[in-house]
């Protein structure tokens, strides 16, 4: 065990992020400088990625490799499992609020193929508050019971309560009923922890959450894994959506956290790297470019419900506009179609700069003059030719468009570029004031996960008379996952409060929404154990 008394012996930190196409990774040191950085393929498996990518950067540091303490990782891993429907475990879902919400089931709206993947078996039960805290119906203990016991088998339980997030005493109170009756170790999961407010959304966030337990636990694992192999004494993180950052205890506790953390990595490198605190952001990658919105150095979240594999939900996510515009997207020659199909990793061999038979947008973007990896475009046909120009010129449009709408008719706003493919971007793009390209922009999203703070949020509903008391409530619960996620106890604050009126009350009433971050705790004298 080494000595880790002078924070300069421990002063790097490894960001990795895992994208569809490459698997970014990059060393920081103490003041924030990129000391090393690799882009490999990203693998199926995703662990070999992660293995690759941490291999080459340590290679990069060498004997510096000592000075590694923490590990932090971007992955779509769980977004993954939830669109293919692979890996996930079966929940049983308890409602209480019966009978106010037995108009709509659980998981109504859901693909029929995830729904019946996932879902062991639902109930609607009494129990849940109202707006003001008043229970709708007294908890209906017994039928609990009766419920789980009706089941042949389940992996989980999601429980989620009318108004649990301003109320959660009901919720906690069903959680250690489910583990007295099933036992200490029995999995529950409670809608209080996931999501705000509305009950609908919360629900069907818990229940992919309580589905994504075993897959959280192999990636933890693997990432654990590849650690060890490197004899690293470093304590390994996981990105938020939000761009913060959060425990390996608690990602695998609440993996369904980790979606949206790629677009959320990569604006908050971009603000790193470029030193600009409010501007949109593209990040190019092999399929896709993802553009946000820079506030105050953090990703703008969406005020609206967001669909994940099909499944709408309510838990806060940055606000991003995917186009299917990418290094890798492919180019139809025959027909002009620009995307979406996309070669992805496989752009090496299959490109024709790389002496592959697939005409792509890295191809036309190499005939416009830009320079990739030193390869010059083989000669082609005419047809071929005015394809590839006509494509890049679509590309450019769209990107236009892109920046028009996340802009909101402002024109003082830089486009800062980063991603692999930035290249696509062109230097006066309408619609941005500037187009800023920082040093080391290819791999911002893996510095968006080194640099990230662990945060946590609350969410309150109140009269507007107790307007302080629920800001300070939520406050100090936000500040709470903020240190239960890894944030240091003496460093941590609050960093946004957002109050909604809330519509149709029978008194003024408010929604109370507070994030808390901090800085990670500074490590001890001991190293991470395999949880």
């Amino acid at each position: 065990m080494s000595d880790l008394s002078s924070p300069r012996d421990r002063d790097l930190s490894i960001g990795i992020d895992v994208g569809g196409t490459n698997t970014d990774a990059v060393v920081l040191d103490g003041s924030g400088g990129v000391l090393a950085s690799t882009k490999q393929a990203t693998t199926e498996d995703v662990t070999g990625g992660i293995r690759a990518s941490i291999a080459a950067v340590l290679a990069q540091v060498g004997e510096d490799r000592s000075r590694v303490s923490r590990v932090m990782l971007g992955t779509t891993h769980a977004t993954n499992a939830i669109v293919r429907g692979r890996g996930l475990g079966r929940v049983a879902m308890l409602r209480l609020g019966a009978p106010a919400a037995t108009e709509y089931p659980p998981l109504l709206g859901w693909p029929a193929g995830l729904s019946a993947t996932i879902l062991a078996g639902s109930a609607m039960l009494g129990g849940g508050n109202m707006i003001d805290g008043t229970p709708i119906s007294p908890l209906d203990r017994d039928g609990i019971l009766r419920f789980l016991d009706s089941l042949d088998s389940f992996d989980a339980v999601a429980v989620a309560g009318i108004f649990s997030p301003s109320f959660p005493e009901q919720e906690l109170e069903v959680a250690a009923l489910i583990r007295a009756h099933l036992g200490a170790d029995a999995r529950v999961f409670l809608s209080q922890d996931i999501g705000p407010t509305g009950l609908l959304e919360r629900e069907n966030a818990t229940v992919l959450n309580a589905a994504l337990f075993g897959v959280a636990s192999a990636v933890t694992d693997a990432l654990v894994a590849v650690v060890e192999e490197e004899g690293l004494d470093a304590l390994p993180f996981f990105a938020q959506n939000d761009g913060t950052l959060m425990s390996l205890e608690y990602a695998a506790r609440y993996p369904v956290l980790t979606i949206g953390s790629g677009p959320a990595n990569s604006i908050r490198g971009a603000a790193y790297l470029s030193g600009v605190e409010n501007a949109i952001v593209v990040d190019v990658g092999g399929t896709t470019s993802d553009l946000g919105v820079l506030v105050n150095g953090f990703p703008r979240e969406s005020t609206l419900p967001r669909e994940i594999g099909g499944v709408r939900t309510n838990f806060r996510m940055p606000d991003i506009l995917s186009l299917g515009i990418g290094g890798g997207t492919v180019v139809d020659v025959a027909t002009g179609a620009v995307g979406p199909d996309s070669v992805g990793y496989r752009i090496d061999p299959e490109a024709l700069v790389f002496g592959g038979t697939t005409p792509t947008l890295t191809d036309a973007a190499t005939l416009a003059g830009a320079s990739i990896a030193g390869r010059a475009l083989p000669a082609q046909r005419p047809a071929t030719r005015e394809a590839l120009t006509a494509a890049l010129a679509t590309a450019h449009a769209r990107l236009e468009e892109a920046v028009e709408r996340l802009s909101l008719g402002r024109t003082d706003l830089p486009l800062v570029v980063v991603g692999g493919g930035g290249f696509l971007v062109p230097d006066g793009l309408p619609g941005a004031s500037e187009v800023i390209r920082p040093a080391h922009g290819g791999v911002a999203n893996a510095v968006g996960a080194a640099i990230s703070l662990a945060g946590g949020r609350a969410e309150q509903m109140s009269d507007v008379a107790d307007r302080e008391e629920a800001i300070a409530a939520a406050s100090q619960v936000a500040i709470d996952k903020a240190i239960q996620a890894g944030a240091d106890p003496l460093r941590v604050s609050v960093v946004d409060v957002v109050e909604t009126p809330v519509a149709y009350s029978a008194h003024p009433a408010i929604h109370v929404s507070v994030k808390a971050a901090g800085p990670l705790a500074r490590i001890g004298a001991t190293a991470f154990a395999r949880h």
